[in-house]
């Protein structure tokens, strides 16, 4: 084994320690990932928020035994993996040790620390936009028409996971109309990949065709409900935010392919990053929509830097840029994760304030970073829900129903009841259990103040009480109310099924 290999297993071992880190065990898991776990229990070519391959990978977690070891372990091995392939991409544009050393460390400490602390979709969507890239540079380094073949399988695994990839797809287009690789165009092998890649992604189209095409949907919601809040000018500023550590190293990437000789070859990706950036800006993404875009610009950036640092004066600034990404994680460990009480983000708010991380998706600041606080609350909810379905005069005839997915999710994972909670919220639509005849509810409800759910829903039962609330203060969840209703008076499946269908109607419409 080499000094290369034997550094890189250095940075994956470094890379999974670090994972273990970065969440204090005062935080649950996010709403998110409650949803996405859900999911192995549902399986299926599509779903109204995600594509499908989450949901292979959950399948696996539960195989596993569903543990939280697992459910980690996922999104720092898609981690592992991209740093990987930005090794593998400098090795494959000549780069020497320090090229390497320099881009692991640049990829290890960024944002993809953060990212990969969560299990959803985005772990695996960074490596496969990086991955893409990779393998167009294996085609446009070696002509070997094999490389288009992978990288068309890439986009489809990317697609199945995340149609976020599909940003990479519009900004390489016109890319590589611009430059001397259109000649891509007139190799058959190319649309034979194309072919190949739509055959892969064509069950979740037909999936989507069957279900009136949901993402329709979703994408109107998203915007109508976060994205009309996204901020271009914040955009901006968090893509500098993302790689601070290694954002010379990107520069020099962006530069190297554009004027450095040796890269010349390669010039069509400055223009695929300005397209790509450009169309993200005009349609008002999260910002963390583009992270994909950047590992790769690390390895250019991190060869060029090697080779005209190696002269004169300026073979001295080779340990400052190793420095860089080490200097900038020192605060950004201290800030940008989980591994602070909430107690202690509240006492010390205005540097969390400073950096914007207080600010939700509603356009307001709170006392935590939105997905800090959606992190709190979900054992608390599943524990007082399991108590008072432990009271009930039937279990098998009540029906847990909850506002949001991170709410049914929540329970569900953590029920010792055998709890399937449910929600018209997300997929959870779908998953009603309509054979049971329902004669009882728990009722799961957001922030509800003047209690009006009891109001409503009492006359339709013989018995009702509020059950219990969330107490945690810094939980999103901080205030749902679960209320217990016994004996209906009315027929619950039916209300049950013309809400459901009411709510597909408003799906199909949009």
């Amino acid at each position: 084994m080499n000094k290369r290999t034997l550094i890189l297993i250095g940075f994956i071992i470094l890379k999974f320690a670090l994972q273990c880190i970065l969440v204090s065990p005062e935080y649950d898991l996010q709403r998110d990932e409650y949803l996405h776990l859900d999911q192995a229990h549902h399986l299926a070519w599509g779903y109204l928020s995600v594509p499908p391959v989450t949901s292979w990978f959950s399948y696996i977690i539960y195989l596993l035994g569903n543990s939280v070891f697992w459910i980690k372990f996922f999104p720092a091995l898609f981690g592992a993996l991209t740093l990987l392939v930005v090794w593998k991409t400098i090795e494959l544009l000549k780069g020497n040790l320090y090229a390497l050393i320099l881009g692991a460390l640049c990829v290890l400490l960024s944002c993809l620390l953060r990212l990969n602390t969560l299990y959803q979709p985005n772990s695996f969507d960074v490596l496969c936009w990086t991955a893409f890239y990779y393998f167009l540079i294996q085609y446009i380094t070696s002509e070997n028409t094999k490389w288009i073949y992978f990288a068309g399988i890439t986009f489809a695994l990317g697609f199945l996971n995340k149609y976020n990839i599909v940003f990479l797809f519009l900004g390489l287009v016109p890319a590589i109309l611009l430059s001397k690789q259109r000649k891509i165009l007139a190799k058959k092998e190319f649309y034979f990949a194309l072919i190949l890649g739509l055959i892969l992604i064509l069950p979740n189209l037909y999936w989507q065709y069957s279900n009136h095409f949901p993402i329709v949907h979703h994408m109107k919601e998203l915007a109508e409900t976060q994205l009309v809040n996204v901020d271009r000018a914040n955009f901006l500023k968090e893509q500098i935010l993302f790689f601070i550590g290694g954002l010379l190293v990107i520069l020099a990437g962006l530069y190297a392919v554009l004027f450095y000789q040796p890269f010349k070859k390669y010039q069509l990706f400055f223009a695929t990053f300005v397209f790509t950036l450009l169309i993200f800006i005009y349609f008002k993404a999260k910002a963390y929509y583009a992270i994909g875009l950047y590992p790769i610009y690390i390895a250019f950036g991190a060869v060029f830097l090697s080779e005209i640092l190696n002269n004169g004066w300026k073979r001295f600034l080779k340990p400052v840029f190793i420095l860089l990404p080490l200097l900038f994680f020192i605060p950004m460990y201290n800030i940008a994760f989980p591994n602070k009480s909430p107690e202690y983000m509240v006492a010390h708010s205005e540097k969390y304030k400073k950096m914007g991380m207080l600010r939700w998706e509603d356009g307001k600041d709170h006392h935590l970073p939105q997905d800090f606080a959606d992190m709190l609350g979900w054992k608390e909810l599943a524990r007082k829900t399991d108590s008072l379905y432990d009271l009930m005069p039937n279990q098998k005839e009540t029906i847990v129903l909850c506002d949001n997915y991170g709410q049914a999710g929540a329970i569900n994972f953590y029920s010792k009841k055998g709890i399937k909670a449910v929600s018209f919220n997300a997929d959870y639509l779908n998953w009603f259990d309509l054979s049971i005849q329902y004669k009882n509810l728990i009722r799961v409800k957001e922030f509800d103040e003047n209690n009006e759910e009891l109001k409503e829903t009492s006359p339709y039962f013989e018995t009702s009480a509020i059950g219990g609330q969330i107490k945690n203060q810094y939980a999103r969840e901080y205030g749902t109310t679960i209320f217990v209703f016994k004996k209906a008076k009315i027929d619950i499946n039916k209300r049950l099924e013309q809400e459901i269908n009411e709510e597909k109607s408003d799906i199909i419409n949009d």
